[in-house]
């Protein structure tokens, strides 16, 4: 996310002859999860699986943590040949700001839960605070592949003054993309200029970089409806010249209004509903098949109670794409204990684990796109 102060913006509005004078600090995303591929994925069936792809189950809890030891950091080698010890450790004035970002998605009243951890090895989002590396997250479900150790996302300048960046940077974590990159908005841009611009300090970027973070094109099939918000807190500012069309951005700044916009409320919401109680989820029976009765898009979450310690198998039946995810029910502290993504695949997803008698699992069930309504069905035996 840029970071524009309010004495910028006025600047930028009385003197937008000077197409490139305006400098933002932009974020540099990392990738999400690939889209689905194969002849056999196309039409509403890809669209149905890319635009949930990167999302997290509903009912997920991110842990997150901030590198704060001694150790933590990496050695970069320098212009000159020599290298040096870059921490990854920032202020608390700055680890406050991002907790802030948090409770702004929080205070949405979301079924995704937000809680701080002691130690890397707790996380699923780690969060540094490297100087000279800019502001970057991977992509929803993507950052589960980085390496346990690793950073998936770092705050690169000070965010106590520009809260923004720390709220688009964690957007990014819960799988939404750069609205600008939006292949619906309609933007043309002057893209020689936008080559120079970002060329320039404070971003420095190649043309590669700036080609994958703000002229690339999302695929049709990985954006949800049609329409484009520029207000969005996942959009860029940028100064007049840079873009073409529509045309009034030649003359005037593009500036979001800053904050989630209402659209991105509706949309996370939609994405994340709030959820029931876990002890309120319907349970399961054993050798019974429960037919799915949701759309694409929905999920269901389900209880699953061992009659005695043994192996078991879950899976779905039918001609669908889903997700399965299995946790352990620890007084409401849900542990993972597996998963599996069918969504492209010309099978079925399906779990084998060991379950425990006298303990209480969660399985939760995504549903991409399915064939036919009513004709995918999930059980365990």
């Amino acid at each position: 996310m840029a970071t524009m102060s309010s004495s910028t913006r006025r600047a930028a509005a009385d003197d937008a002859a000077q197409p490139l004078r305006y400098a933002f600090h932009y974020c540099n995303v990392r990738p999400g999860l690939p889209p689905a591929a194969g002849p056999q994925v196309f039409g509403e069936r890809a669209a149905a699986i890319n635009t949930l792809r990167d999302k997290w189950l509903n009912g997920t809890e991110l842990t997150y943590y901030f590198y704060d030891r001694p150790s933590d950091g990496q050695t970069v080698t320098l212009s000159d040949g020599s290298s040096r010890f870059v921490p990854w450790a920032g202020p608390a004035e700055q680890k406050q700001a991002v907790r802030k970002a948090f409770d702004a998605w929080a205070k949405l009243g979301l079924g995704l839960r937000f809680r701080e951890v002691a130690s890397p090895e707790q996380a699923m989002v780690r969060i540094g605070f490297m100087a000279g590396d800019g502001s970057w997250s991977y992509v929803g479900r993507a950052l589960l592949d980085v390496a346990a150790g690793e950073r998936t996302m770092n705050i690169g300048w000070d965010v106590t003054r520009d809260l923004d960046t720390a709220i688009h940077e964690i957007g990014h974590a819960l799988g939404f993309n750069h609205e600008h990159q939006n292949p619906f908005s309609g933007i043309v841009w002057d893209e020689e200029k936008v080559y120079a611009a970002l060329a320039a300090p404070p971003n420095r970027w190649s043309r590669q970089k700036t080609h994958f973070n703000i002229l690339r094109k999302l695929d049709e099939s990985t954006v949800e409806g049609t329409s484009w918000d520029p207000d969005s807190v996942m959009h860029y500012p940028f100064g007049p010249g840079l873009i073409q069309q529509p045309e009034m951005y030649r003359v005037e700044p593009l500036q979001p209004a800053g904050g989630l916009s209402a659209r991105d409320i509706a949309q996370v919401r939609k994405i994340y509903p709030a959820q029931p109680p876990v002890d309120e989820f319907s349970e399961l029976v054993l050798a019974e098949s429960h037919r799915l009765q949701i759309a694409a898009g929905q999920q269901i979450d389900l209880r699953i109670k061992p009659p005695r310690t043994r192996s078991y198998q879950i899976a779905t039946f039918g001609e669908a794409d889903t997700l399965l995810a299995l946790f352990e029910d620890s007084a409401g502290d849900l542990k993972f204990r597996g998963g599996d993504d069918d969504s492209g695949e010309d099978r079925n997803a399906q779990l084998k684990l060991r379950l425990q008698r006298g303990r209480s699992y969660v399985l939760r069930v995504r549903m991409y796109y399915a064939a036919a309504a009513g004709e995918t069905a999930v059980m365990w035996w």
